[in-house]
């Protein structure tokens, strides 16, 4: 399978636009992590990729072919969890994972109790998706986007609301399925794209910031990571973003990102958060 985003711009009718000249191509296997910051422009990219949206400009292959042309193929074919799931509460988990195969043509059952395997539902079949708590909810999400083993795969905040165990469980079988297909993995949570993904899209005011390796972008931002010990009222150098604070009898220990750091700033080996960050600010200032 491959997917080619060519020079897309989406703009809603009130006016905002959300993508601007957009293009990039993944070709299965393919792990991609986007990575940005509320409002730029990942969501849309993925309904659009799912064909809930159409785009203003461009177009969106699958196979070489538009995707609208495709678009029965595409949903046999797709594992998708939006950032807002709407789920039955009336049914009970079984009835909704039979509900969605249905709808994706899966008729092997056994697709269900594997997908309840892996989300550790299983003892949880017969309850009413309604009594469910927050996080268990969040688990159908994910048990339906991967039931029936899709060869495409788009998950916008999939570990949202789940504790940091189950985080790291979800995270490593997303890894293991991406061996032979295409998974895009939307996530605020920058250690997950670098424990994961060996791709990386930077998306900042609707525009590709950065599209390659993780550790290319970690390369990117060598020399420009710094820390050092501040008092509370001092002020943070010019045209440098916080990246964390620790409080220490000393003062607080500052981790700093920045084009040219301070003599006094004792520079740091890059993080892809660092990278992430630095690569975000240095756009939103030019």
């Amino acid at each position: 399978m491959k997917i080619d985003v060519k020079d897309v711009t989406m703009i809603y009718p009130s006016g905002k636009k959300a993508l601007q000249n957009v293009s990039f191509s993944v070709e299965s296997p393919d792990f991609v992590g986007i990575l940005g910051p509320n409002g730029a422009g990942k969501s849309t990219l993925m309904k659009l990729m799912t064909a809930a949206l159409r785009e203003t400009r461009g177009k969106i292959e699958l196979d070489g072919k538009s995707l609208l042309s495709q678009e029965s193929m595409l949903k046999r074919n797709l594992g998708y969890l939006p950032q807002v799931f709407g789920l039955y509460d009336e049914l009970t988990v079984w009835q909704f994972m039979d509900y969605m195969s249905a709808l994706k043509g899966i008729k092997d059952k056994e697709e269900i109790e594997w997908a309840l395997e892996q989300t550790g539902l299983k003892d949880k079949r017969k309850i009413r998706i309604g009594n469910l708590s927050g996080g268990q909810k969040q688990r159908v999400g994910i048990a339906q986007a991967i039931v029936g083993h899709p060869e495409l795969m788009i998950l916008d905040e999939p570990t949202v609301g789940l504790d940091p165990e189950e985080r790291i469980r979800f995270r490593n079988i997303f890894s293991e399925m991406s061996r032979d297909r295409i998974v895009f993995l939307s996530t605020h949570i920058v250690d997950d794209v670098q424990a994961v993904c060996n791709r990386v899209l930077v998306i900042y005011g609707g525009k590709i910031l950065f599209d390659g390796a993780p550790s290319d972008l970690i390369d990117s931002t060598v020399d420009h990571v710094g820390s050092y010990v501040r008092s509370l009222d001092e002020v943070i150098p010019e045209d440098c973003e916080i990246v964390s604070k620790v409080n220490t009898r000393n003062g607080v220990l500052t981790r700093i990102v920045g084009e040219n750091l301070p003599d006094y700033v004792e520079k740091c080996e890059p993080t892809l958060e660092d990278a992430y960050l630095y690569t975000v600010a240095a756009h939103s200032r030019s």
